[in-house]
């Protein structure tokens, strides 16, 4: 049964009438997951279909301009994590400026009502929508009465007083608090991709990498790190990686590349996912691959501490 749908028109995806939740959902952090925990559980009262309408790429990059924008999640990402929450359907549409120049009560007319048979449409609290924002709650509310649905928020889901937002969560990453980003997304966070070859420089220098381009992506941190590697063994792998354009080789490109502890296989074109433990620096330039050598024993060093892992003469460490 297909679950992921792309197109702002077609055929109703949600024939016996849905339940949507609309959002951004970077992260599908844990305010997201109360918006759809909400939203199943209406769906299963009604019996009706559970709906999350998304956007790729979101909003505020689409209006940024070419501007860098940090993302928890990319596309493929949170495509997985809103079905793991359990709605039935994504709708995921391009975000363009066709899209953007439609009106709010066009795309209720379109999305909501024709696309998804609507009968009840949840929101986060402030939400806007269509030309200009022009739509909100209110909205939705005048036009569902018209059209049959009903249309509400979900209040916000807190911790430690504080409402849980994407914003709130790359302001923790980037601050190097990921044990408080965890706990507002629900898990660590992660960058997952597929390992691709890069330079071999690492293998000569004794450090091999598994290495994942980002692509389009603009991750939220940057620097070097204590990790844990899933989706090479069946339990994940303690491990050091970097991210950032590594400046002492005159890198372009922002790489995050991991250094798998007592690991000597082929990963290339495997998926993996790399999950962010703790901050040990800040990416530096070094005067030599020498110094740059050095301070990788170090960090390997500090990883294995923090990651509870024994060293080893690999890593620099005298045994």
């Amino acid at each position: 049964m297909q679950k992921l749908f792309r197109d702002l028109t077609g055929a109703c995806i949600a024939p016996r009438g849905s339940v949507v939740a609309i959002g951004a959902f970077d992260g599908v952090h844990r305010g997201h997951q109360s918006v759809l925990a909400h939203v199943r559980a209406r769906s299963a009262e009604l019996g009706a279909t559970a709906v999350a309408v998304s956007f790729a790429p979101i909003p505020r990059t689409f209006f940024a301009r070419g501007a860098p924008v940090p993302q928890l999640t990319t596309a493929r990402e949170k495509i997985a994590l809103l079905l793991g929450a359990g709605v039935e359907r994504v709708l995921l549409l391009r975000f363009d400026a066709t899209l953007a120049a439609i009106s709010a009560e066009t795309f209720v007319e379109r999305v909501l009502v024709a696309r998804l048979a609507a009968r009840e449409v949840w929101v986060g609290e402030g939400f806007r929508f269509g030309h200009a924002r022009a739509g909100d709650l209110a909205l939705l509310e005048r036009m569902g009465s018209r059209l049959g649905f009903g249309a509400g928020t979900v209040p916000p889901f807190e911790i430690d007083g504080e409402r849980v937002s994407s914003s709130r969560i790359r302001g923790l990453l980037a601050a190097g608090d990921f044990d408080g980003a965890a706990r507002l997304l629900g898990r660590r966070f992660a960058i997952a991709g597929h390992v691709v070859h890069g330079e071999r420089l690492g293998r000569k220098l004794g450090y091999p990498t598994a290495n994942l381009r980002l692509g389009s992506r603009v991750a939220p941190i940057g620097g070097v790190f204590a990790v844990h590697v899933r989706g090479v063994r069946d339990r994940a792998m303690p491990a050091v990686a970097s991210l950032g354009v590594r400046p002492t080789v005159n890198g372009k490109e922002p790489l995050l590349e991991a250094h798998l502890f007592d690991f000597d296989g082929d990963l290339y074109g495997k998926r993996i996912e790399v999950e962010f433990v703790q901050k040990l620096r800040d990416e530096e330039k070094f005067d030599s691959l020498d110094a740059m050598v050095e301070q990788i024993d170090r960090d390997a060093r500090a990883a294995r501490r923090i990651l509870n892992c024994r060293t080893t003469a690999a890593d620099g460490a005298t045994t």
